[in-house]
């Protein structure tokens, strides 16, 4: 049997099916898809060439855009060449880097998210004392850190999903190899390793969603105090828009990852998923970068420029 999980490849049935209308829903994928890259690419462009960019919650702004211009990457093409050619093979080896490189980026935005909420509250609550308590060492440590925890996980699941026996029909009821739809196959017992699973989302989800609900409450209950009406709407706005952003990445994460399985249906996997590895990377620079005053400022300079070398 291990042998066979070695050699005999899976086949992905996709996210849709050969009629007009999934050919318009492939469509609109595939162009948010690309507006996503195109928007996290002019982030990082933005914030590697402004020297007034380089600080702490820009960096932290560049990982999340760079984790998801990965995570694009990771999902999209695979997805749209199976579509479009019809070959919807993937070898165990490709198919355990999906699920080792979707978990690590995933993982580590899971933890970035926490991190930049923090940001946001010393930047808030102690903007006094910002230079201190979020200084480049500790950015850096944060990064690094989001990284790494996502890689631990990403390649301990990898290596335990493939591991399992797999029945004779190596059909995924998905559009990319995730390790819950892959336990749907197994010849095996699941049980224990959905357990350690289970812990594991625990620590990646709710600690860093607990952290983040706690900076914006803080964060919320410091705005309060403060005198101006303007200042409470500004902060407000923010919060709610960042907030929605975080609801709907952790939403989709919690809903695939930690559902009970006798609660799982393929086809609401595949709807959950598309949301926080497609639609969710295409908000994050509107919400939390191209809002902000700062980075339009740095846009419209660095559009002139462009324009002036044109016409030189």
């Amino acid at each position: 049997m291990e042998n066979r999980n070695a050699t005999l490849d899976f086949i992905l049935l996709g996210l849709f099916k050969h009629t007009s209308f999934h050919l318009f829903l492939f469509i609109v994928v595939l162009t948010i898809a690309i507006a996503s890259l195109m928007g996290n690419a002019l982030m990082i462009l933005l914030i590697h060439r402004n020297h007034r960019l380089h600080t702490p919650m820009y960096l932290l702004l560049s990982q999340l855009s760079f984790m998801d211009t990965m995570l694009v990457f990771t999902i999209v093409p695979k997805m749209a060449s199976g579509f479009l050619t019809g070959k919807k093979s993937i070898s165990p080896a490709e198919c355990g880097l999906q699920i080792f490189a979707l978990l690590t980026l995933g993982g580590g935005e899971c933890f970035l998210l926490a991190a930049m909420s923090y940001d946001r509250y010393v930047a808030v609550c102690h903007p006094l004392r910002y230079n201190i308590l979020m200084n480049w060492q500790l950015c850096l440590r944060m990064t690094l850190g989001s990284w790494f925890l996502g890689a631990v996980d990403g390649l301990v699941q990898a290596i335990a999903t493939l591991s399992f026996p797999f029945c004779s029909a190596h059909e995924i009821d998905h559009f990319f190899c995730e390790a819950p739809s892959l336990l749907r196959l197994a010849c095996a017992d699941t049980s224990i390793f959905e357990h350690v699973m289970y812990i594991c989302c625990v620590i990646m989800l709710l600690v860093p969603l607990f952290l983040i609900l706690t900076s914006y409450s803080l964060i919320l209950a410091a705005v309060l105090y403060m005198p101006s009406t303007e200042a409470h709407k500004k902060a407000f706005a923010t919060c709610s828009s960042h907030l929605a952003v975080v609801v709907l990445f952790y939403g989709a994460a919690i809903f695939t990852y930690m559902r009970p399985k006798s609660y799982r249906s393929a086809n609401h996997d595949k709807v959950v998923s598309a949301f926080y590895t497609i639609f969710t990377p295409v908000l994050n620079p509107l919400i939390y970068s191209l809002r902000n005053n700062e980075v339009i400022g740095a846009l419209k300079r660095w559009l002139g420029k462009c324009t002036n070398l044109k016409h030189q």
